[in-house]
């Protein structure tokens, strides 16, 4: 019996039945082409909508799993070889996760036993190896996509605010004839307190702010004064929650990829969960406490963009203005935050993967989380970090963010970029016409190509000159009468704006 049991588990291709191998064939490739035409789908789905951002998200997301498909096909091209590779048996008692050393009975491991070493990665390590490769990429894509969604859910009351803005009530409360003293703002009552000009008592604050109320409804009225009024020209009414949420559509794109260092992180973690770290007690609170002082940091940028209106100015006309800029964030760069939320999110989604993977094949109480207190703190943290960064600090940042000196690419809607890249073709197509020509005609002057979207320090661009016989263009406002155009460079894989003079 015990050399039958064997037999059948040695079974291989040869001695499988074809039907059996056409069968199993069959329903791997009827999964594969369902999930492939549900990215086709909704990649139609973005483009009808015209999500360029949510494309090139979808497209990394492609990629992303074409890497780690890549990398567990060469875990089972490799896996023989890495089994024959034999180490001292005191290096391979060393860094355990759990407490001794197991042997199985295949060929390779057999080898090292008689040389007097082991293995250095067995067979079945390496289909193990697979299978997490698998949970992660499923853990990521999901939790990528959750934490978008709900910071999306929390955004869509903004839609309410934005349009309050248009009201005759609104535009009467913040009429820009009226002055009032800066503590008789909402927002100087909210922001300007005893504890504002304190360092020690202002960050204990911000960082219980963060968790009632993260983003007011005066915050968001005063972040959306100060963003128009620096780039673009007073009581303009452009749409700041649309081009807010196209912003969250481009960063979605950077959140869902997984770059070179965070792999680099990862494997650190894997490295730790050796038995005597006890990673259980300090690995789990390490996205955890990143996020919550990251949501403190943006909370302090808010007041400490109110102070430094109100060291300038004791009298406010309207509306309470902050100055936007980049000297508010860390290191003077605001897109180090998403960086950051990204490591957070890839990690969290690490440890839960590595959690369910463990689960999965040694069972719930294996030697990985043989403590009660271990499921606790992996199972809580990684819920709590994944709904307050989705719900709670992912909001905040999307508005605080675009308090930097510069205003992102997505300040230009798809039709807009459209219209400017076939304005750009025909430009192009008339210079290249008039060249090949010879006739003595003077070609008129076409409107410079040169600049760039990303603004300098001292320098924003203004969107309020136009000219009328060039083109239309719509930044979800109605279009005003046009004296002058704005020069724009439009390339092929991305757009760009840099303010500038308006010719004369």
């Amino acid at each position: 019996m015990a050399e039958e049991a064997t037999t059948a588990a040695e079974t291989t291709l040869e001695h499988t039945p074809t039907w059996a191998l056409a069968t199993v064939c069959l329903f791997l490739l009827i999964i594969s082409i369902f999930i492939e035409h549900l990215l086709h789908l909704l990649g139609k789905y973005f483009h009808k909508r015209r999500k360029r951002a949510l494309i090139q998200a979808l497209d990394k997301v492609k990629s992303e799993l074409i890497l780690l498909g890549f990398v567990s096909l060469l875990l089972t091209v490799s896996e023989k070889p890495i089994a024959n590779i034999c180490i001292p048996k005191s290096v391979g008692e060393t860094f355990l996760p759990c407490g001794s050393l197991t042997s199985s009975d295949s060929e390779e491991e057999t080898k090292c036993v008689n040389q007097g070493k082991v293995s250095l990665l067995s067979r079945e390590g390496v289909r193990e190896l697979q299978y997490l490769i698998f949970v992660l990429a499923v853990f990521h894509v999901f939790s990528c996509v959750l934490t978008f969604g709900l910071g999306m859910a929390k955004m869509r009351r903004w839609e309410s605010w934005e349009a309050e803005t248009r009201t005759l009530e609104f535009k009467f409360s913040y009429d820009p004839r009226r002055f009032r003293l800066i503590h008789q703002t909402s927002f100087g009552k909210r922001h300007l307190r005893y504890w504002s000009d304190h360092r020690v008592l202002r960050w204990p604050v911000c960082f219980l702010r963060q968790f009632y109320k993260s983003v007011s409804k005066v915050d968001y009225f005063t972040l959306r004064h100060g963003f128009i009024t620096a780039h673009f020209a007073e009581g303009s009414d452009f749409d700041f929650q649309k081009y807010i949420r196209r912003a969250m559509e481009k960063d979605f794109g950077v959140i869902v990829g997984i770059s070179w260092w965070i792999w680099i992180f990862t494997l650190l973690f894997l490295f730790f969960n050796a038995r005597g770290f006890r990673n259980y007690l300090w690995l789990p609170f390490i996205p955890f406490v990143m996020l919550l002082l990251v949501g403190t940091k943006l909370q302090g940028i808010i007041t400490k963009m109110s102070v430094d209106s109100h060291e300038k100015t004791q009298v406010v006309r309207g509306t309470f203005l902050v100055n936007p800029s980049d000297h508010f964030f860390w290191l003077g760069w605001p897109k180090l935050l998403l960086y950051v939320m990204h490591f957070i999110l890839f990690q969290n989604s690490f440890q839960l993967a590595f959690f369910t993977w463990t689960w999965y094949k040694f069972g719930f109480r294996s030697c990985f989380h043989q403590k009660t207190e271990d499921i606790v703190i992996r199972i809580a943290m990684g819920i709590i970090i994944q709904l307050l960064c989705g719900y709670v600090t992912l909001p905040l940042y999307a508005l605080v963010t675009q308090m930097g000196t510069s205003m992102s690419k997505a300040v230009f809607t798809e039709s807009v970029v459209l219209g400017l890249k076939k304005w750009r073709r025909r430009a192009r197509k008339k210079l290249a016409l008039s060249k090949n020509t010879n006739n003595n005609w003077m070609v008129p002057a076409l409107p410079s190509l040169d600049t760039s979207l990303e603004t300098s320090v001292n320098t924003s661009p203004s969107l309020n000159t136009l000219n009328e016989n060039s083109f239309s263009l719509d930044y979800d406002r109605p279009s005003p009468s046009y004296s002058d155009f704005l020069a724009v460079e439009i390339t092929e894989e991305e757009t760009s704006l840099k303010g500038k003079q308006p010719r004369r």
